[in-house]
């Protein structure tokens, strides 16, 4: 899963407004900003393999810190707490939390049974599967991509030329990284998806530069 989190970033917008495009996109992709440095550090592990599924040649070894549901809820919480300091409001901290939740939900839909419970090499492990099905997963994320975006453009309206080439281009960029992950060369070396993941906060800052510059509306 890559552009349905970015689509849950999207539609929240539309609950609500008050918060950052950028703060959505950093929230629902957390646990996923997390993982290329805990790869760095040596503290999880992920391998190349080829064919483990028709999605994607990723085997997920070992990632409780960044994907085991416990950890997830603990990330979740602590993101939340930050988030009432920073803005004082409940609502806005619980949104922010859930949409750190929100991506161990998504992934366990397209995940084959990789993604721990608890933080332990003997937990059980879950996942629907559906990298076994390439259409379907492609179609899953696009149908995410446009009903998020969709519920984003009703909640925000652009300011000026770069309210609208600043979203279409991001919007671009991240078809272009779906499509390449799916249908591009696999990965090398480990190094090169960890450091290739690193670049995804890029898109955060574009999102923070995008919402500046489009009108939203605040209740």
């Amino acid at each position: 899963m890559f552009i349905g989190h970015f689509a849950v970033g999207f539609g929240t917008k539309a609950i609500q407004p008050r918060i950052s495009l950028g703060a959505l996109f950093l929230s629902v992709q957390f646990l996923d900003l997390l993982w290329p440095t805990l790869l760095q550090l040596g503290l999880e592990k992920v391998e190349i393999r080829a064919g483990i599924t028709a999605f994607n040649p990723l085997d997920f070894i070992y990632y409780p810190i960044s994907h085991s549901l416990i950890m997830a809820l603990v990330w979740s919480a602590l993101l939340g707490g930050i988030a009432m300091v920073f803005y004082q409001n409940l609502i806005i901290a619980t949104t922010l939390g859930l949409c750190v939740l929100s991506h161990w939900v998504l992934d366990l839909t397209v995940h084959i049974p990789d993604l721990p419970i608890y933080w332990s090499k003997n937990s059980p492990k879950v996942g629907l599967g559906l990298w076994n099905h390439v259409w379907l997963t492609m179609a899953l994320e696009f149908l995410l991509l446009a009903l998020g975006l969709f519920q984003y453009i009703k909640t925000s309206t652009a300011q000026n030329w770069m309210g609208i080439v600043g979203l279409w281009g991001l919007i671009g960029l991240l078809i272009l990284i779906q499509i390449g992950n799916v249908f591009g060369p696999p990965p090398q070396h480990v190094e090169d998806i960890a450091w290739g993941a690193q670049l995804q906060w890029i898109l955060i800052v574009w999102a923070y530069w995008v919402d500046t510059n489009r009108q939203r509306d605040v209740v």
